[in-house]
């Protein structure tokens, strides 16, 4: 059963809905909602985004005839799939008017005092398919990373542009580090935040040559080493964040010039 192969990689699905993505949380962060399925009840697509780097497809063992039913099934998914990304673009464009540049828990937490978007105690990126704006990530004051119900976030990312070296990361905290390692350096970048691991592949795919910035965990170095041959990491179970926090600005400035 869908379920069971869910279980088995790590999601707990309470009860199926059918047609269309739903978060449910996971066996490794059964407090958070981590991971997400798709079924239409004889296929599937499950994703833990903390392990997984990519979505598991899933079918039944029972050959597939398709019946008119189920043409007009996908229709009407997908349908229902492009009037919930509309409303996600819609909420996410109120979301970016209504928020204020204000300091936020999460970005003192990470050694910033930027300010950035907050909205509603939640920090706001902005996330966008050339220059379009899909949706957002809202980030909490413990951490917690979430997306708008609905929105694209394939091929959606955050630039940081200052006409320089394409650069790919998977968080912003890590996106902050790397700029201001490279203004202590006084070297130009492009920025892409990408979200995910998974995303990382999908950005780079529309860049040439970029240089990867990996979290040090098995599904960043895997995910690296698809992207390019020679890529950034730091000690293990850290991020680029991480590595400054603990080695500061200067420390760290030498391990990334080598790469400009």
């Amino acid at each position: 059963m869908f379920q069971d192969f869910a279980l088995q990689h790590g999601l707990i699905i309470d009860h199926l809905i059918f047609d269309r993505w739903v978060r449910v949380k996971t066996l490794d962060k059964p407090s958070k909602k981590n991971g997400a399925y798709i079924f239409d009840g004889r296929f599937g697509s499950i994703i833990n985004f903390a392990t997984h780097e990519c979505h598991i497809s899933y079918r039944e063992d029972a050959s597939y005839v398709p019946t008119a039913q189920d043409k007009i099934k996908r229709e009407e998914a997908n349908l229902e799939r492009i009037k919930r990304q509309e409303e996600a673009k819609r909420k996410a464009s109120y979301i970016m008017r209504s928020a204020v540049l204000a300091c936020h828990p999460y970005l003192i937490r990470k050694g910033f005092e930027d300010k950035g978007y907050v909205w509603n105690s939640l920090l706001i990126l902005p996330m966008r398919i050339e220059n379009r704006l899909v949706g957002c990530q809202m980030i909490a004051e413990d951490g917690t990373k979430r997306f708008l119900s609905g929105q694209i976030t394939k091929g959606a990312s955050l630039v940081i542009d200052n006409k320089g070296k394409d650069i790919i990361c998977e968080g912003f905290a890590t996106a902050m580090s790397v700029r201001r390692v490279l203004k202590h350096l006084k070297l130009r970048y492009k920025i892409h935040v990408c979200f995910s691991a998974s995303n990382m592949i999908e950005i780079a795919k529309n860049l040439k040559d970029p240089l990867v910035i990996a979290d040090n965990d098995p599904v960043g170095v895997k995910t690296a080493k698809k992207i390019a041959s020679c890529y950034w990491v730091g000690e293990a179970g850290e991020d680029f964040n991480d590595a400054e926090l603990r080695l500061g600005t200067a420390g760290v400035a030498d391990s990334l010039r080598a790469f400009f």
